[in-house]
C-alpha cells in the first residue's frame, strides 16, 4: 500500500479461485486515492494460489473454507475494524475516486446502501447486457416490490461493488448464510428498511466471464431464472442454475 491518504472503508472480496483475476483487482486497489483502510480476502477454499497472491499483495486472507459470498462477506465484515465496507468481487475493477465516492454517498442521512454501476467487459464490451443490469435496478423493485420501490429500494448485484455502513450490516443480521447466490439483493431488502439504496452513477468494470461462457440469452435467461425464483419466495438450491466460472 501507498503512503496516500486512507479512507474509512475496508474493501471485503469474497474468493473463490481467483488466481487469473487476482494481479488485476491487486493493481486496481493500489491506484485508489484515497486507499481503502484495510483489504479483508476471505477465501472460500481456493485451490489455486489465490491465498498466496492476496497475502503477497499485503490484503489481510481469512481463510473461511466454505464457499458462498453470503457466508464469506459476513466474516469479512466481522473481521474488519473500518467503519464503512465496500463488497469488491474479485473480477471487478473500481473507478479511482470508487473510496470517496463510497465516503460522500454514506454521508448523507438516510441513506444505507450505495453501489455503482456495472459495465461487463473483458473479451468484448457487452452493452446490451449492462444496459439491461442498469434498467432492472429499477424496473425490478417498481414490478416486484412497489411499495418499497417509493421508500427508496433499488436493487443492487454483487457486480455494483455495494457499500453500506458496518453498523447498519450488523443492525439488519447481515447476509443471509443460507443463501448461495441472491444473497445481494436480499440485502437489498434488510437495509431498505432502514434507508434508501441509491446507484451511483459512476462506471465500475466487471469481467463478462459468464457472458463470455454462456452467451448473451442464456446468460440473460439464468439471472431472470434465478431473481424471479427469490422474488416469489425461493432462497435455496438457486445456485444449481448458476455454477461458477472461471
Amino acid at each position: 500500500m501507498s503512503a496516500r491518504a486512507r479512507s474509512e472503508v475496508a474493501l471485503v472480496i469474497p474468493m473463490l479461485d481467483e488466481e487469473a483475476a487476482l494481479p488485476g483487482v491487486i493493481a486496481n486497489i493500489a491506484a485508489l486515492d484515497p486507499q481503502p483502510a484495510e483489504v479483508i480476502a476471505v477465501d472460500g477454499g481456493s485451490r489455486d494460489r489465490s491465498g498466496a497472491i492476496a497475502r503477497e499483495a499485503g490484503f489481510h486472507v481469512v481463510e473461511h473454507g466454505r464457499k458462498g459470498r453470503a457466508v464469506q462477506i459476513n466474516r469479512g465484515v466481522a473481521e474488519s475494524s473500518a467503519p464503512l465496507i465496500c463488497v469488491l468481487h474479485a473480477d471487478t475493477e473500481l473507478p479511482p475516486d470508487a473510496l470517496a465516492l463510497v465516503e460522500r454517498t454514506l454521508a448523507k442521512p438516510g441513506r444505507a446502501l450505495g453501489g455503482f454501476t456495472p459495465l461487463l467487459t473483458g473479451t468484448k464490451t457487452r452493452w446490451g447486457t449492462s444496459l439491461h443490469n442498469w434498467a432492472k435496478t429499477y424496473y425490478g423493485p417498481i414490478l416486484l416490490r412497489p411499495h418499497l420501490f417509493v421508500r427508496g429500494l433499488r436493487l443492487l448485484f454483487g457486480d455494483h461493488a455495494m457499500f453500506f455502513r458496518r453498523a447498519d450490516f450488523e443492525y439488519v443480521g447481515g447476509c443471509d448464510p443460507d443463501m448461495n447466490i441472491m444473497e445481494d439483493v436480499d440485502l437489498c431488502l434488510r437495509l431498505c428498511r432502514i434507508g434508501s439504496v441509491k446507484l451511483v452513477p459512476r462506471i465500475v468494470r466487471t469481467s463478462d466471464r459468464r457472458v463470455a461462457e454462456w452467451g448473451p440469452l442464456k446468460a440473460n435467461w439464468i439471472y431472470m431464472k434465478c431473481g424471479m425464483n427469490w422474488a416469489f419466495g425461493r432462497k435455496k438450491g438457486l445456485d444449481r442454475w448458476y455454477p461458477d466460472v472461471r
